[in-house]
C-alpha cells in the first residue's frame, strides 16, 4: 500500500471505534469498501454483545467523592466498607479481605475475582493511568460474563493518581452504581480470495478500540497490515491456499469478535489451515515479535526468512492475548505478529494511542514484511507445519481462557 493510502485510513478511521458502538460499525463498513475497491467480495457479519448504559457511579472515601467509572455489567447497588489494598492477590492478601473493599493493582481476572469473592471481599477497586501524566483520565471496564460466572459484586475504576491517595489513608469507602444491561451487536468484517484448493489461510486483525482511545496503534495498524495482504495476494492470485481475511470486533472485551467468528463458522473450520494475526505494527521504534502457537518448525521458518531479508524480528512459542488465541483454541494453528514499542515511546489503552507513535512509512514497511511470509506459506507446496496445536500451547491456552489456574 502506498504510504498515502495508510495515512489517508488513519486521517479516516484514528478516532474511538468501541465494541457495539456505531463507530465500530462505520470502521466494520469502512473496511468492507477498502476490500471491495480491490476488487474482493466483503460481507460485515454482526454478533451479539451484552451492552450496558450506566445512570451513575460513586465513589466515596471517608464522605468525600473520588472520580471514578463503574464497570458495566457489575449491578446497580451500593457497599460500604474499609478499603484494604492488596499488592498481589494470593494467600496471604486473602487473608486481609473479608468484609473489605480491595483495591488491586491489576484488572479483573477469573480466578483473582473468585478468590477475593470466596474470601469475603465486597467491592473492587482497579486503577489506570499514571502518576505521571497530567491528564486525570479513567478507562471504562466491565465486568466480562466469563469472569464473574454470574457472581456480581460492584466494581469501579479509578485514575492512578487517587490510588496512590487512597492507599496512604486506606479509609472507609462507599461505591453506588445504578445501570441498565441489555444486548447489542458487534461487527466482524470478512474478505476472501479463493485459492486453487479449498483451505484457506486466515488473516486477522482487531478492528475496535478502547474507550479512551483513538486506537491507531493498538490496532488500526494491524487493519491496515491485514488490507495490505489483501493487497499483495491479489496481485498473485490464484495463490495455492485461499487467504480469507477476518478483520474482528470487540477484541477489547476479551476476542468476542474472533470468538464469535469461530463459533458462528465451526463447521468451517476444518478447511483454516491458519491463522496469521496482527496486532499492533508501525511504531517508530521498536521489535517485530511473532508469537507462534503451533508446531516449532515455524520458528525456524520465520527466524530464517527474516535473516534472509535482514529483518531484526523476536519469535517464540506462546499464546498471547490477541485473536490468534481464539483460532488456537479452536485446534487452528497460529501467529501473531506485532511491533512492540518500548512503553516510554508508545502506549496503548489511552489518550496517547494517537497516531504520535507510529508512522505510515513504517507500517508499509512492517506490512510488507508480514505480507511476503503470508505469500510464501500461502503458496507452500507442503504447509511448514501440520493442522496440529502443541500440548504446551494447549496448556497456555488454558490458563489464558481460565480454565486452568497459571502456574507460578
Amino acid at each position: 500500500m502506498k504510504t498515502e493510502h495508510i495515512q489517508k485510513i488513519i486521517d479516516d478511521l484514528g478516532h474511538i471505534r468501541v465494541s457495539a458502538t456505531k463507530e465500530e460499525k462505520y470502521t466494520a463498513e469502512y473496511l468492507a469498501e477498502e476490500c471491495r475497491a480491490m476488487g474482493l467480495e466483503a460481507r460485515v457479519e454482526t454478533f451479539e454483545v451484552p451492552v450496558t448504559t450506566i445512570h451513575e457511579a460513586h465513589l466515596y472515601a471517608d464522605g468525600k467523592e473520588v472520580p471514578c467509572r463503574g464497570y458495566e455489567l457489575c449491578g446497580s447497588g451500593s457497599v460500604e466498607a474499609p478499603l484494604v489494598y492488596l499488592p498481589a492477590v494470593d494467600a496471604a492478601g486473602l487473608t486481609k479481605v473479608k468484609d473489605k473493599i480491595v483495591l488491586i493493582d491489576t484488572t479483573v481476572t477469573y480466578f483473582a475475582y473468585h478468590d477475593l469473592l470466596d474470601h469475603g471481599a465486597v467491592g473492587i477497586i482497579t486503577y489506570d493511568g499514571d502518576v505521571k501524566y497530567q491528564d486525570h483520565d479513567i478507562d471504562l471496564r466491565e465486568l466480562r460474563d466469563y469472569v464473574c460466572n454470574g457472581r456480581k459484586v460492584l466494581c469501579v475504576n479509578i485514575n492512578a493518581k487517587d490510588a496512590v491517595e487512597l492507599v496512604k489513608v486506606l479509609p472507609v469507602i462507599r461505591i453506588e452504581i445504578s445501570q441498565t444491561e441489555g444486548k447489542g451487536y458487534s461487527y466482524n468484517t470478512i474478505a476472501e480470495i479463493p485459492g486453487e484448493t479449498d483451505q484457506w489461510i486466515a488473516v486477522s486483525a482487531h478492528l475496535d478500540s478502547r474507550p479512551t482511545a483513538p486506537g491507531v496503534y493498538d490496532n488500526l495498524t494491524g487493519c491496515i497490515g491485514v488490507l495490505s495482504i489483501l493487497e499483495k495476494l491479489k496481485e498473485s492470485a490464484p495463490n495455492r491456499y485461499g487467504i480469507r481475511a477476518c478483520f474482528v470486533g470487540s477484541e477489547e472485551r476479551g476476542l468476542l469478535g474472533s470468538k464469535a467468528y469461530v463459533r458462528d463458522h465451526a463447521d468451517k473450520l476444518d478447511k483454516i489451515i491458519f491463522n496469521v494475526n496482527i496486532d499492533m505494527i508501525g511504531a517508530i521504534m521498536g521489535r517485530l515479535m511473532c508469537a507462534c502457537s503451533c508446531e516449532d518448525a515455524m520458528i525456524g521458518y520465520i527466524r530464517n526468512y527474516a535473516n534472509d531479508v535482514g529483518v531484526s524480528i523476536q519469535v517464540m512459542p506462546r499464546a498471547i492475548s490477541s485473536d490468534s488465541s481464539a483460532f488456537a483454541d479452536n485446534g487452528v494453528p497460529a501467529l501473531s505478529f506485532g511491533k512492540m514499542a518500548p512503553r516510554s515511546q508508545a502506549v496503548i489503552h489511552s489518550r496517547y494511542d494517537d497516531g504520535s507513535t507510529v508512522s505510515a512509512k513504517q507500517i508499509k514497511e512492517d506490512a510488507e514484511f508480514i505480507s511476503s511470509v503470508v505469500k510464501k506459506l500461502a503458496n507452500a507446496v507442503v504447509f511448514p507445519v501440520r493442522r496440529v496445536i502443541p500440548d504446551k500451547i494447549k496448556k497456555q491456552l488454558d490458563e489464558y481462557f481460565s480454565r486452568k489456574r497459571k502456574e507460578e
